[in-house]
């Protein structure tokens, strides 16, 4: 485990595997860095993989203070430490991180998997304040369960394999913050970003983020979006072989001059 100290003074760790290209790996809202442990396999014959705890959660640190600003700080301090040519993967709420991050830093290719980012009429969303709501009834099961649903677009999370044994539901307060910096995000008309961007969808995945990856391969100048069929909003962890393939594809395949 090695650690990264952002500029608010709060410890970030992260693991390192492998060598060739840095490619950093942002995990989403539902869990830690270990959302990635069915990806590393894939992926580490062929890349050195960064792979943080974004702050509240796993081995990093927290503030009493939360803001949007403060995890792009965090990918900031982590990316300052690396050489190289860097790519960085984000995942759901790690897509938005990166998103944000790419606005204010150079990253020299971006990989965005369903970014938490609402456009058009799912700007109004408030599941922020709906997860607080059963909080406030300490009703952790049920704040989770409103998440994986209208976030994660699982409309019975109580089938899937990992409820409720592997949900981490002591991370709910902190969900509910990443919702509410979701919720005031907006997505500019014109992002600003030249980066080579990697767009990832699933054909199972939830319609307001579908519809926000759309969006963005409108609005960026280098993109190209690809869809997995039969594939939803995890597929990091459900088909990593099939993400790992197209990972590769982007980074690593050569490509034409301009």
């Amino acid at each position: 485990m090695q650690r990264v100290t952002s500029a608010d003074g709060t410890s970030i760790a992260y693991e390192q595997h492998g060598d060739g290209p840095p490619l950093v790996l942002v995990h989403g809202s539902s869990g830690t860095r270990h959302a990635w442990d069915a990806v590393i396999p894939q992926l580490v014959d062929d890349f050195q993989l960064i792979v943080p705890d974004r702050r509240g959660r796993g081995d990093s640190g927290d503030a009493n203070e939360y803001d949007l600003e403060r995890e792009v700080e965090d990918l900031q301090a982590l990316l300052d430490t690396i050489e190289g040519e860097i790519t960085v993967f984000g995942h759901s709420f790690g897509g938005l991180v990166t998103l944000a991050a790419t606005e204010k830093t150079a990253i020299d290719r971006l990989i965005l998997y369903e970014p938490a980012v609402l456009v058009g009429e799912y700007r109004d969303d408030d599941l922020a304040a709906r997860m607080q709501d059963c909080l406030n009834e300490d009703n952790r099961k049920a704040a989770m369960k409103l998440f994986f649903q209208d976030a994660g677009g699982v409309p019975a999370p109580e089938q899937l394999p990992i409820w409720p044994e592997e949900v981490q539901f002591e991370l709910a307060e902190t969900v509910v913050r990443e919702n509410k910096a979701v919720e005031t995000y907006e997505l500019p008309a014109d992002p600003g970003i030249a980066a080579r961007t990697l767009l990832l969808t699933g054909e199972r995945g939830p319609t307001h983020l579908r519809e926000a990856v759309q969006t963005l391969a409108d609005r960026l100048a280098k993109s190209e979006l690809v869809e997995f069929e039969d594939i939803g909003h995890v597929g990091t962890q459900s088909a990593p072989g099939q993400i790992a393939a197209a990972v590769r594809s982007f980074c690593l395949e050569e490509q034409p001059q301009a």
